[in-house]
């Protein structure tokens, strides 16, 4: 492959990623006006969104295997247009029932040109000694897209309304689309039954330990993420502060999270992966425990909003090269798949958790202590994996 190839390739997945995950981390800004206008509780809106989190989950591990023998473009292509397609329907949404399937067809969309793929198909075009940086080009775009969808998007609720807004997301990624058909790979060719191999390969990954630590050590960072994404800007307007406080948040969090996937993807390629994450989780740990404690302002909640975005989707990059550190990249879509959808089963619980709990009582402060409670648990997890000093192939 030229370099030029390459390049290309990165480019056009950091793009499209940056759409992806750019413009899913704006629907909590939706939250007031969507709620408002159907007339409906924060506990539905949030369960359309972990609906579209677990089914982004689910269908993560069979998009992998897709993409690991059929190439990442096409998989990355196709997902695009799902995703447009959900966002049409949020728009036209007039019941919590069409807000939960368009959320349905979001996550499918997001499993096909999201994280998983994309960030495989990087792993396996670089060589061993650039893979994590590789990873983290791919990944950047994501950060980039966020910073810069949460101002767009929020003047675009201003502007035209929240269901025009999202009619404008849906027509720019059904043009980006095309974006992934630029995207090259290096499809598994080794022989044998599809099905089979991807299965076994699942099969002989969930034998070994460390792989369900990651896992489950993921879910915290989906529990996490979606509860900030989701319930952070209506949580800050419950304690009196003005709703442009919550999108300047979300847009500081995307913006730190640019040099924190820099930074933390750095000391990955340099240090212990698995240190990197566990110390990455019990700074994010101290960060929402400290929040919570303080007085909530202005000061206090920029503050937050930078230090958090440094370790936002800095666990990613990290998390997709610690799979191929335990199992090579042959099979990297399809386990990277299976551990991204620990993280869906995180982002699933915490979007519908923090609104079923705000519903009954009124606030969030349950929510953070259990936050906090499983970031605690996330750095034990994490220091526990063991990478062996050979890598297993698997088939």
């Amino acid at each position: 492959m030229t370099r030029f190839a390459f390049w290309s390739s990165l480019l056009a997945s950091a793009v499209l990623l940056g759409l992806t995950v750019g413009y899913r981390q704006t629907f909590g800004l939706f939250l007031p006006a969507v709620t408002g206008d159907l007339g409906i509780g924060r506990e539905a809106f949030g369960l359309a969104l972990a609906v579209m989190n677990l089914t982004w989950g689910l269908a993560a591990p069979l998009a992998g295997m897709v993409a690991d023998r059929h190439g990442a473009g096409r998989m990355m292509a196709a997902g695009a247009l799902v995703y447009a397609v959900g966002l049409v329907g949020l728009a036209t949404a007039g019941s919590a029932g069409q807000l939960i399937w368009s959320g349905a067809l979001i996550g499918l969309g997001l499993s096909g040109a999201g994280f998983t793929v994309s960030l495989a198909a990087a792993g396996r075009l670089a060589p061993e000694t650039g893979r994590t940086q590789a990873i983290g080009t791919v990944s950047l775009g994501g950060s980039i897209g966020q910073f810069l969808a949460l101002p767009v998007v929020h003047l675009l609720i201003l502007g035209v309304g929240w269901q025009v807004g999202l009619g404008w997301l849906a027509a720019s990624m059904a043009l980006a689309a095309g974006a992934g058909l630029l995207v090259r790979d290096r499809i598994s060719t080794q022989p044998g039954s599809f099905w089979g191999s991807a299965g076994t390969a699942v099969r002989d990954a969930l034998r070994v330990p460390s792989f369900g630590l990651l896992t489950v050590g993921f879910f915290v960072c989906g529990f996490h993420l979606a509860f900030l994404v989701v319930h952070l800007p209506a949580f800050l307007v419950d304690r009196g502060l003005d709703a442009s406080v919550g999108a300047v948040a979300l847009t500081l969090i995307g913006l730190a999270n640019i040099v924190g996937t820099i930074l933390f993807t750095r000391a990955g390629a340099r240090w212990s992966r698995r240190r990197v994450l566990a110390g990455l989780y019990l700074a994010r740990t101290v960060l929402m425990g400290g929040f919570v404690a303080l007085p909530v302002t202005e000061v206090t909640v920029y503050g937050f909003a930078v230090l958090m975005g440094l370790t936002w989707l800095a666990t990613v990059p990290l998390t997709s090269a610690l799979v191929a550190d335990l199992f090579g990249t042959a099979r990297l879509s399809t386990l990277f798949g299976v551990v991204f959808l620990g993280h869906q089963l995180g982002s699933f619980a915490g979007a519908w958790f923090a609104g079923a709990v705000y519903d009954r009582f009124g606030s969030y402060d349950l929510v953070w202590g259990v936050s906090v409670a499983i970031g605690l648990a996330a750095v034990g997890l994490h220091l526990a994996i063991r990478v062996p000093e050979t890598v297993p192939q698997l088939a």
